[in-house]
């Protein structure tokens, strides 16, 4: 149950305390501000999703095991959406796997085998969301990167790093490579073919020789023209004379000019005459916080303050600026780099909002109005509302009789989060504003407590669980992972959390640099920091001005509560039809349903359920005239496929930086490894290909890249799949432009043909996926002849399966291959298959068992259940590793308290 909960409150002036009834055109002001603010959650609340796994990163082979915990207001769990999807991306920004779950009580379990085949060694992007997210945007969505790695068929192991120089003439990037055989032995004196790709083009290649290390350095200088942003080096190195491995590396060369600095003041203007806080910011070009420290000074060149970062590039300092001067930053970053940098210009009048939030009891808020504001406002109301996730539990009111009103505002009237405290004038204006966060170390507290304080391999572990808010036992809802801390090592503070996602990032624009920092360990100097951060990032959530002016978010797609399949029953001159008859049934099941259409022919199948990728069968019992109608289905909507938000998270040495992890996958997956291939030719079927047509014959093989029609098991729609598959192409209303050109403002379509004729993006939907023998992809047309031809820039060819030659046949016979419009059968989006995760017991002695137990995630339980009577503990049995082994628990109770807890025990 959602609720508005505030105070009404007088703040206090900071000579005496000034009581006052409110006038009615006050209360007027600060009851439209919770009328509108009361209408933004209760017609669009904002979900959360947030996905806790059992592991930081994976191999090829694994399993991952995750539980979605889905959230609203106050993060209770939701009653909302009773569905979540989860969708993983790869790379290349092409999707993967897309999981379909339901949702039980606000929360979903699920799991992503990392197939051999479908997944290789890469950085992934996993976003998870619900339909009604959709209506606000991606940046609501889960995400996090998720690096996976190859140990089994692995057979080079490389080190990759990089310097880029650059002038406004040149740019030089030098490479260096180690490679090292799956023993990490060094390859030596070995010849290495290399070539750079940059926009889908090669811009430079070459070739050289690893010395004694294994170590091969490559100088690459690209023309002006063709300055790299986004780069992919690409080797090939011959282990024998017919044995070539081929690795790729990506790469974003960033120079010291690319360092940044940005200035915020406190409450959101620097105002002449009032000493400001400013924070400050300063990253690098791949969006990472660099360290620096430097100076302030006035348009005189005088020194006013010296200052440095704190934290990831961030700070704050105090400046009062004077009228009618300007000031600039010098600074040195932590590269040596130097560079200057204008703060922002102060306004003449002006008021603002400062909050101290070192007590761990209020935030001390402090009014100040600098004189011109002062002469002007004199005797005007103004009003303080602060609210924790759009709901407001703290409004209060006073008048400017003095330049500065102090007031403290308890933080026990707040769950925990992020808190916006927002001034508005007396016409209900948003003046200024601040963020701060509200740390409560006395909520949720959870423990995890082993019988023993050190076991020994295949021991069996009794961990004992507690979970309490305050003195009491908590009911709430939570998931235990316990893994070998030896085989799976990470840094806790850039882990993506229960407390980091729900409470911090998800309610902040853009990316925050290891945001589990501030709940690690925290101290005063961390709470500090994030204070700082909440100084440094924008706000997600709404805006007070869009608000108050009734701009709403609109609403296009309302909360999934079961699983539904919708369209419209419509007769052969394509009216719809009213009160006809459908019956789905899904093969092999008992279940089924019938309804009727209304009277516009819609038609909607609810409360469904069925595994991906079942038959499912609607049959229209309807005729008109003798002729069956036709079932038109409604398309499933989804988020547009888009690239990882935050690549500053990817890793991009997974062999060096997962060495421990993969030495252990390689001998846990030892026995699936392949056998070389064996060739045995003979004489090759022919495949159809664009050099069947004579129209497409000049263009190059070797300048097209080939989507093989295996690529396309599984899809229920080619055109959709295309969008994401099609390597170098961009798809933008109803067309697919060459990338590179895209991206410099070209708006040229390539031109589509299926088996040689030409056909528009629609024409696609004529094809199914499952007859395409592959897909030709021609981002260059180098003779010109499709190009000039048809006017368009690049060639995409579907080529379909060769039908085998048969017997002829009479037209009874072909008239039953023709589908019957009145009977649809596909294979609609389903749940995804639920299994449960396995945790051998070792009931006999250790000594009769003739396996290695090389197990990383030790004991994974997503429905831990926690009651007032307390006395909950599980038990499992430890594998063959031996040192730190690392339990982690979290989750959140029936109100809405999160919490998370981290205890390790020892093997020996």
């Amino acid at each position: 149950m959602r609720f508005i909960k505030f105070t009404i409150a007088f703040l206090i002036f900071f000579t005496t305390l000034q009581f006052s009834a409110f006038a009615q055109q006050d209360s007027v002001v600060l009851d439209n501000i919770i009328k509108k603010t009361k209408k933004l959650t209760d017609e669009r609340p904002v979900e959360k999703v947030y996905l806790h796994f059992d592991k930081p990163y994976y191999s090829v082979a694994d399993t991952i095991w995750f539980k979605a915990y889905l959230t609203m207001e106050q993060n209770l769990l939701s009653q909302l959406s009773k569905i979540v999807y989860v969708d993983v991306i790869n790379d290349r920004d092409s999707l993967v796997q897309s999981l379909k779950l339901p949702v039980l009580g606000g929360m979903a379990y699920g799991n992503i085998p990392l197939n051999v085949g479908t997944y290789q060694q890469g950085n992934y992007y996993i976003k998870a969301y619900t339909l009604w997210m959709l209506n606000f945007g991606e940046d609501y969505f889960f995400s996090k990167n998720m690096a996976i790695g190859e140990a089994i068929d692995k057979q080079l192991n490389t080190h990759f790093s990089y310097k880029a120089t650059e002038t406004d003439k040149s740019q030089v990037i030098d490479a260096t490579i180690q490679f090292k055989n799956r023993d990490n032995v060094v390859q030596t004196n070995k010849a290495v073919n290399w070539r750079v790709l940059s926009n889908y083009d090669v811009i430079a290649k070459g070739k050289g020789t690893t010395d004694q290390n294994g170590i091969l350095r490559i100088k690459i200088d690209p023309r002006k023209s063709e300055k790299i942003k986004n780069g992919e080096l690409i080797t090939d190195l011959s282990l024998t004379e017919k044995d070539v491995v081929t690795n790729s590396f990506k790469f974003k060369p960033v120079t010291a000019a690319a360092n940044d600095l940005q200035f915020f003041p406190e409450g959101g203007e620097l105002i002449t005459g009032i000493a400001s806080r400013i924070g400050f910011k300063a990253i690098n070009g791949k969006g990472q916080g660099v360290d620096l420290k430097g100076s302030v000074t006035d348009e005189g060149g005088n020194k006013l303050i010296d200052f440095s970062s704190t934290h990831l590039g961030m700070g704050s300092f105090y400046i009062n600026a004077e009228a009618g001067k300007s000031y600039k930053a010098n600074v040195i970053f932590n590269d040596g780099s130097t560079k200057s940098f204008d703060l922002p210009k102060s306004i003449a009048s002006g008021i603002t909002a400062q909050v101290n939030n070192t007590d761990s009891t209020a935030f001390n808020l402090k009014i100040i109005a600098n004189d011109a504001y002062f002469q002007a406002g004199k005797g005007k109301t103004f009003f303080i509302v602060a609210t924790n996730g759009a709901i407001i539990y703290y409004a209060a009111k006073t008048r400017l009789n003095t330049q500065v009103t102090t007031a403290k505002i308890p933080k026990d009237k707040f769950p925990a989060g992020i808190v916006q405290i927002t001034l508005f004038n007396e016409a209900g204006e948003p003046v200024s504003e601040r963020l701060a966060f509200n740390y409560q170390p006395d909520g949720l507290k959870l423990g995890l407590k082993s019988d023993l304080p050190t076991y020994k391999p295949r021991q069996k572990v009794k961990l004992a669980v507690t979970a309490k808010n305050g003195a009491q036992l908590s009911e709430g809802f939570f998931s235990i992972a316990v893994t070998d801390e030896q085989k799976v090592p990470v840094d806790e503070n850039s882990e993506i959390t229960i407390l980091s996602s729900l409470l911090l990032t998800s309610d902040l624009k853009g990316y925050v640099e290891k945001p589990n920092y501030y709940f690690n360990k925290t101290n005063a100097k961390k709470l500090a920091d994030l204070d700082v951060l909440m100084l440094t990032q924008g706000f997600r959530r709404y805006a007070y001005k869009e608000i108050l002016a009734n701009k709403y978010p609109p609403i296009t797609f309302l909360p999934e509560q079961s699983m539904t399949l919708t369209g419209t029953l419509r007769d052969r001159t394509g009216m719809p039809v009213r009160k006809g008859i459908l019956r789905l049934t899904v093969p092999g099941t008992t279940q089924a349903a019938e309804i009727q259409t209304s009277p516009s022919g819609i038609f909607a199948f609810q409360n469904l359920t069925f595994q991906d990728s079942s038959d499912v069968v609607i049959n229209a019992k309807y005729s008109v005239n003798g002729q069956g109608p036709m079932i038109m289905l409604d398309g499933q909507p989804a988020p547009q496929v888009s690239g990882n938000p935050y690549p500053a998270d990817e890793i991009s040495n997974i062999d060096s930086t997962m060495s421990s992890y993969l030495n252990n996958s390689k001998r846990k997956y030892n026995y699936l490894r392949t056998l070389k291939e064996v060739k045995i030719e003979g004489a090759k079927a022919k495949r159809p290909s664009h050099a069947d047509y004579p129209a497409l014959s000049g263009l190059s093989s070797i300048s097209g890249t080939v989507i093989e029609g295996e690529r396309f098991s599984g899809c229920n729609i080619l055109a959709l799949c295309l969008q994401s598959m099609a390597t170098g192409l961009t798809f933008y209303e109803n067309n697919f432009y060459v990338s590179r050109d895209y991206q410099q403002g070209s708006r040229v379509p390539v031109q589509i043909f299926l088996n040689g004729m030409p056909i528009d993006y629609f024409g696609l939907s004529s094809v199914q996926a499952a007859d395409v023998e592959n897909v030709e992809v021609f981002t260059k047309d180098e003779l010109g002849t499709v190009n000039r031809m048809y006017n368009t820039n690049g060639v995409l060819v579907i080529n379909t399966k060769k039908i085998p030659k048969g017997t002829k046949m009479s037209m009874e016979e072909f008239k039953k291959l023709i589908p019957d419009p009145s009977v649809l059968k596909l294979k609609p989006k389903g749940y995804s298959k639920q299994r449960e995760f396995y945790s051998p017991k070792y009931v006999n002695a250790a000594a009769t068992y003739n396996f290695n137990d090389l197990r990383t995630t030790i004991y994974w339980n997503p429905k831990v259940v926690t009651t007032a009577e307390g006395g909950l503990s599980f038990e499992f049995y430890n594998a063959d590793g031996k040192g730190t082994y690392k339990a982690v628990i979290e989750g959140v109770d029936k109100h809405g308290n999160i919490g998370r807890y981290v205890y390790r025990y020892t093997v020996k």
